[in-house]
């Protein structure tokens, strides 16, 4: 089985965002990066299918790519050290859009023909949550979305996932594409040993243009602004005095 997994770097999580003081964009300078946490899920069950699979004695490989600058190399290869067999960064300087991504991404899986593709359901920089979506329209595949447990038997995937009201499962035949949620798993921590032979792993170098793809921007970001302060809170003496205050102050009642 061959399975290929998304990852993107983005602003470590417990990092506070800077804003350019233009507030043209956000300011990466001297912050810390990381693999979106999302992506981080999504490796992490590519892995466990791998390992299940090879205990079964099906042979299993699992391929991370990444689109981004050079700097990508490094989320990469810690990809690498958690499991992942190969990487392939697409390098570009562009700030791509989510369509971009999606058809490179379509490229590659036209390239690898993998049997699964399992993306982060979004990427917490952007939020857009559609790259997962838009790669399965133009690849053709099925696909399942905000994976909450995944079970695969033969040529098909089950896929739980949360809705309004509760869980839906849907199955799906492979080749497929499924997104992840945060209840999908734990990732694991890269141990040194592992991190130390990630270095000897292949990560593959290609451009936009290796896959005739082309970049456009469909979008212009205008501004980024911090969000508002919150007001501070009053106390209130009784519960006649909240009800009060919510009703003529608030307005919520």
């Amino acid at each position: 089985m061959k399975i290929l997994v998304t990852v993107k770097r983005v602003i470590d999580h417990n990092v506070k965002i800077k804003i350019k003081t233009d507030k043209s964009d956000v300011d990466l300078s001297n912050t810390k990066m990381a693999i979106n946490p999302f992506c981080e899920i999504a490796i992490e069950e590519a892995i466990r299918i791998k390992e299940k699979a090879e205990k079964e004695g099906i042979t299993s490989e699992v391929i991370a790519v990444s689109v981004g600058t050079s700097l990508s190399q490094s989320e990469l290869r810690t990809a690498l050290a958690l499991g992942v067999d190969r990487a392939i960064l697409i390098e570009t300087e562009s700030n791509i859009e989510s369509l971009n991504v999606a058809k490179i991404l379509s490229k590659v899986v036209e390239n690898e023909q993998p049997d699964l593709v399992i993306l982060g359901k979004q990427a917490i920089d952007t939020d857009n949550n559609q790259t997962g979506q838009m790669l399965a329209a133009l690849t053709g595949m099925p696909q399942g979305t905000f994976a909450s447990a995944i079970s695969i038997n033969n040529s098909k995937i089950s896929v739980t996932r949360e809705i309004d009201g509760g869980m839906q499962t849907l199955e799906l035949n492979l080749p497929a594409i499924v997104t992840t949620d945060l209840r999908l798993n734990e990732p694991r921590y890269a141990s040194l040993p592992n991190i130390m032979k990630a270095k000897r792993k292949p990560l593959l170098i290609k451009t936009p243009e290796d896959y005739g793809v082309i970049i456009k921007q469909h979008c212009k970001l205008l501004g980024v602004d911090s969000p508002a302060k919150r007001q501070t809170g009053i106390m209130v003496e009784s519960v006649s005095e909240l009800v009060n205050q919510l009703k003529n102050e608030a307005k919520v009642i």
